[in-house]
């Protein structure tokens, strides 16, 4: 009889004895940083890699539609050179050869062009189209993104509620341990009975590591995928987002005429559908005229560096004009026909002599040659119209427009196709959501059964009435039965979210 009350004594201080020696059912340390899920969506908007990839797509589109209107303008080029050309000289054949000098050049010229025809006129539609195009993909990039994030936030969230499950799993095999040890003091259990007890604490512990584990590399995950690295140790991040459940009140009806105005990738196929629409019409346009119009402006400069090439080729020919000046005279002169020309050096540019050009003849060559890099020579003014129409090309405008009209066909079918798929996924996933909501009932009940049997289970034993191995099995249902319950939870938010994903907006 003394024995049997020193026992229940044991049994009384049970849970005290297991909480003091259990090192494993400690409290965690305190989290250094708290990370909400509006602050995760925040972080990942500014840092997610793929994410930002996607956003560079915008600048290229909006440039598209200002490079389309800006074709409607006329184009505009400036161009400027400077050249050499060396000393040498030049064979006009037969044995005449010519020397020449090294001379520097420069020129500049400014041209407008302009062309209007069918594909200058659609281009801008077509380009804007492009360009909802590319919003509509950054919008769906944002809402995969956001999908991604809450998915994950909501997995390291159940990570960590299968921590506690583990836990209390520990406690719960330290208990029935003391237990053990308690009733084989008072001989009421073998020593058979203390070891398997022993050896189910320390699976537990076991699996608490294993969950703590997963719990950290779950975090590491959402925060690879925010695009962030950990700020603190990663078992010092906790999560403080919490989502209760509630009973979901979708109407499928209403989410699919949601879905088809608001999915960001079917609005993003009706768009590239509209560019190809504008893209027949373009290729249409290649059977009308071209109408083109370009002006122009130029000048240019020749500059010889030895100036006394110059003066010698002007003193020939002066010499030259002198002479023929002299033979005019003397044959007028015979003839008696008057208009004499009284001094040929003189009127040829030479002094008295004939030998050398006048100094004001000289230096006028000088100042002409002096025009290197900048006093330019300008040319007359340039403009053309044009109207073009190209009669047979091979079938290729042909071509071109079969080609854009299969495009055409190609992204309507792409569009239908898109919408059935999100149909689809939309009514599935309404379906999952309906299913995982009922799914939590069904584990709620099998964990309170688990509970139930669990306690009857300790009771039966601690009468003597049950065995170790019915204990053992109704802890690890009751450990089944809690971390179902804690997935069906998740499971039903990640429902949420993956329905929020195909409709392609918040829902809640």
């Amino acid at each position: 009889m003394i024995r049997w009350f020193r026992f229940l004594a044991l049994v009384a201080l049970c849970p005290r004895i297991a909480t003091a020696q259990d090192s494993t059912a400690a409290p965690r340390t305190a989290p250094a940083v708290t990370l909400s899920l509006d602050e995760a969506l925040q972080q990942a908007r500014a840092n997610s890699p793929a994410y930002r990839q996607i956003l560079n797509d915008a600048g290229p589109a909006k440039w598209g539609v200002r490079n389309a209107y800006g074709s409607l303008l006329p184009s505009l080029n400036v161009s400027s050179d400077l050249g050499y050309t060396g000393s040498g000289q030049s064979n006009f054949g037969g044995g005449f050869v010519f020397p020449t000098s090294a001379f520097l050049t420069s020129g500049y010229s400014l041209g407008l062009q302009w062309q209007l025809n069918g594909r200058v006129l659609t281009a801008p539609a077509e380009q804007k189209a492009l360009q909802r195009a590319t919003d509509e993909d950054i919008s769906g990039a944002g809402v995969n993104l956001r999908a991604e994030i809450v998915t994950q936030y909501l997995t390291s969230l159940q990570t960590t509620a299968q921590v506690a499950v583990a836990r209390q799993q520990v406690v719960r095999n330290a208990d029935f341990l003391t237990l053990a040890k308690a009733r084989y003091q008072v001989g009421q259990a073998t020593l058979l009975d203390v070891r398997q007890a022993e050896v189910i604490k320390g699976q537990s512990d076991v699996g608490l590591l294993r969950a703590v584990q997963a719990e950290n590399e779950a975090k590491l995950d959402l925060l690879r995928r925010m695009g962030v690295e950990p700020p603190v140790p990663v078992d010092q991040i906790a999560l403080s987002d919490s989502f209760p459940v509630t009973a979901p009140a979708f109407e499928l009806d209403s989410l699919l005429a949601l879905a088809d105005q608001q999915n960001p990738a079917l609005r993003s196929l009706r768009a590239r559908r509209t560019a190809a629409f504008y893209g027949v019409r373009s290729a249409k346009s290649e059977f009308l005229p071209t109408l083109s119009a370009q002006a122009g402006w130029s000048g240019f400069t020749q500059q010889y560096t030895d100036e006394n090439f110059l003066i010698n080729q002007t003193l020939t020919g002066a010499q030259t004009q002198a002479a023929d000046c002299q033979y005019n005279n003397q044959v007028r002169s015979a003839l008696g026909l008057g208009g004499v020309i009284t001094n040929c050096f003189a009127a040829a540019g030479l002094n008295d002599q004939g030998t050398l050009l006048l100094d004001p003849v000289s230096q006028q060559i000088r100042d002409g040659n002096n025009v290197f890099p900048f006093d330019y020579t300008g040319q007359p003014f340039q403009a053309s119209l044009r109207i073009s129409l190209p009669i047979f090309t091979g079938f290729g405008r042909s071509l071109r427009l079969s080609q854009a009209r299969a495009q055409e066909q190609d992204a309507d079918e792409s569009a239908r196709a898109r919408r059935l798929q999100v149909r689809s996924d939309v009514h599935a996933r309404y379906l999952g959501l309906q299913t995982a909501y009922q799914a939590i009932d069904v584990q709620a009940a099998n964990r309170e059964a688990a509970r139930d049997q669990l306690r009857l289970a300790r009771d039966r034993y601690r009468l003597g009435a049950g065995t170790s191995l019915e204990v053992s099995d109704a802890q690890n249902a009751v450990q089944r039965a809690e971390g179902d319950y804690v997935n069906a939870v998740y499971d039903y938010h990640k429902a949420v979210a993956a329905l929020e994903a195909a409709v392609g907006r918040p829902l809640r």
